[in-house]
């Protein structure tokens, strides 16, 4: 399955004059720096990278992961500043939009504002996915959950090989997205992998027993659909 719908001509015309560059990100660098907006949208084209907010002690909870095709920035349009930051997971390759041309897309491409809605939308779900996760599910599911979300979203991009992908993500990120101590993490994981379900070892991941990790998590699968890309 092709993970993105096309665009027409005219909409790919628009989207190059409204675009106005590329930029690299490398792994560990900040995309948007939290409480620093830039007045910049992006699309991420390759690489990972994640949405996070800190408490003043330095605490981190990542809200969620970002993956190729992900628009990335829209919450500073509607803030005072920039409510959270985004980091680089992997060296990342982004596609840079100056946030004040996004009235103009609406108006001139209603239906380009239309998927900007939408991967607006499906970010949220994802977030709400996240807050149930956190708080009701316990840590075994939480873990599960996230394996087999990412694992999907992957899937979905074609970055699946003999159900295995590269899995950058680090167990301090788990820990952090789940709202789980390292140690938890590092116990339940374990667990994971000595019940046969999953393998994660040198970066890649591989689910060994998919269908018990969604019994584990709860875990429903939706229909797939192309993803707008800007």
């Amino acid at each position: 399955m092709q993970a993105f719908q096309p665009n027409s001509a005219e909409e790919l015309a628009f989207i190059e004059s409204f675009r106005s560059g590329a930029a690299f990100a490398p792994a560990g660098s900040a995309i948007i720096s939290e409480q620093n907006p830039n007045g910049k949208l992006f699309t991420l084209y390759a690489g990972w990278a994640f949405r996070y907010k800190t408490l003043s002690d330095g605490r981190r909870q990542i809200l969620n992961f970002l993956l190729p095709g992900d628009f990335i920035g829209l919450q500073q349009e509607f803030a005072d500043g920039a409510s959270h930051g985004v980091e680089a997971l992997t060296d990342a390759a982004l596609c840079v939009f100056p946030r004040d041309g996004l009235w103009d897309l609406f108006r001139q491409f209603p239906s380009l504002g239309y998927d900007v809605t939408w991967l607006s939308a499906r970010e949220e779900g994802m977030v709400d996915e996240g807050l149930l996760t956190t708080g009701r599910r316990n840590a075994t599911e939480r873990v599960a959950m996230l394996l087999i979300h990412l694992y999907r979203r992957a899937e979905q991009l074609g970055l699946v090989q003999d159900r295995a992908m590269a899995f950058p993500i680090n167990q301090q990120h788990i820990a952090d997205a789940l709202g789980l101590s390292l140690v938890h993490t590092n116990k339940t994981l374990r667990r994971l992998h000595q019940l046969g379900l999953h393998e994660l070892k040198g970066g890649q991941l591989s689910l060994l027993n998919p269908k018990a990790l969604h019994r584990i998590a709860d875990y429903y699968d939706l229909p797939m659909r192309k993803v707008p890309l800007i």
